[in-house]
């Protein structure tokens, strides 16, 4: 990144009013949220507010389509994940995460490295905001202070 972006925090351009799911939700809960919001994924929280887990749109789709996939083609994880009744029994435990104090450069490359769209914001094992790649792009988009040919040109 640009050297003028090296001093963006995490903390300054992430979303705080993040929409999150309590372990023990319903699954029929989790299909609302992701019928009624669009998001690709959902923070799993205990009653501290403490990042459990994530929910993502895969499976979602596994729960579905378990019912209409011929029985040699599922997966262990599908097989159980379809069985699981509350958030806590079908999410993915352990996500990745970032303090708000960290660098923007420190996100984009979690998110490279890892093959994901977002991560979790946590201080002190709650959940504190979610940083995404369309937050990190907008927030470069914005800053104008140096010109678009100088970003190509700070790396290789």
């Amino acid at each position: 990144m640009p050297e003028n972006y090296s001093n963006i925090f995490i903390k300054d351009i992430m979303t705080q009013d993040v929409i999150a799911v309590k372990e023990d939700d319903p699954v029929e809960h989790i299909f609302e949220l992701f019928n009624k919001y669009h998001f690709n994924t959902y923070p799993v929280i205990d009653n501290e507010g403490k990042l459990k887990g994530i929910i993502d749109q895969d499976i979602m789709l596994e729960i579905i389509m378990f019912h209409c996939i011929p029985c040699t083609k599922h997966t262990h994880m599908a097989a159980v994940r379809s069985l699981g009744e509350s958030a806590i029994e079908i999410m993915i435990p352990h996500p990745v995460t970032i303090s708000p104090d960290e660098k923007l450069q420190d996100a984009a490359d979690m998110m490279l490295k890892h093959h994901i769209n977002r991560v979790c914001v946590v201080e002190n094992d709650k959940l504190v905001g979610i940083i995404s790649k369309k937050s990190i792009i907008s927030e470069l988009y914005k800053r104008k202070e140096v010109e678009w040919w100088s970003i190509f040109s700070c790396c290789c």
